[in-house]
C-alpha cells in the first residue's frame, strides 16, 4: 500500500513538472527573481525585470511607473522585509503571461512594521527573449480568523 502511495505521489509530481511549459518555468523564475530583488532592494535586478512601460498598481489605488517603482523599493520608502507567495498560477498566451498569486509580506516603511496580505495579478511580456513585468495590480486579501 505504501509503495502504491509513493508511486502515485511521484507520478503526480512528475506530471506537474512536465505539464509546466518552458515559458511557464521561465516566468516562475522571473517571479522569484522579482521577489528576491524587492526584498534586497537591488536596483539593477529591479530595472532588468521591469518593462519600460511598467504600470504598477497598489491595493490602495496608487499607480507607479517603472522609475517610481524602482526608486520606492531602492530608497527604502517601500521596504519589504519578507515576501511569501502562495496559490500561484501562470498562464502563458503567446508572448504574454498572466500570473495570479497571494502575497503575504512584512514591510518596514518609515520604521512602521506591517503585515500585508494581498491578491496579486502580474502581467509579464516576453521582450527580446526575456520575461519582463509589464503590469501589476494588488487587491487587499481579507484574512478570515
Amino acid at each position: 500500500m505504501r509503495k502504491l502511495l509513493f508511486i502515485t505521489i511521484t507520478l503526480m509530481i512528475t506530471t506537474f513538472s512536465i505539464a509546466q511549459s518552458k515559458d511557464e518555468k521561465e516566468v516562475a523564475s522571473a517571479i522569484e527573481a522579482l521577489r528576491v530583488a524587492m526584498i534586497d532592494g537591488n536596483k539593477a535586478s529591479l530595472e532588468n525585470l521591469a518593462a519600460e512601460e511598467l504600470s504598477y498598481g497598489h491595493s490602495g489605488g496608487h499607480i507607479e511607473n517603472k522609475a517610481e517603482f524602482v526608486d520606492k523599493i531602492v530608497s527604502g520608502k517601500s521596504d519589504f522585509v519578507t515576501i511569501e507567495l502562495s496559490n500561484q498560477t501562470i498562464k502563458v498566451v503567446g508572448n504574454t503571461a498572466v500570473v495570479r498569486h497571494d502575497l503575504a509580506a512584512t514591510t518596514n516603511d518609515g520604521g512602521n512594521t506591517k503585515n500585508i496580505n494581498l491578491h496579486i495579478l502580474l502581467v509579464f511580456q516576453k521582450q527580446h527573449g526575456k520575461w519582463k513585468l509589464l503590469a501589476r495590480q494588488a487587491v487587499k486579501l481579507v484574512v478570515k480568523e
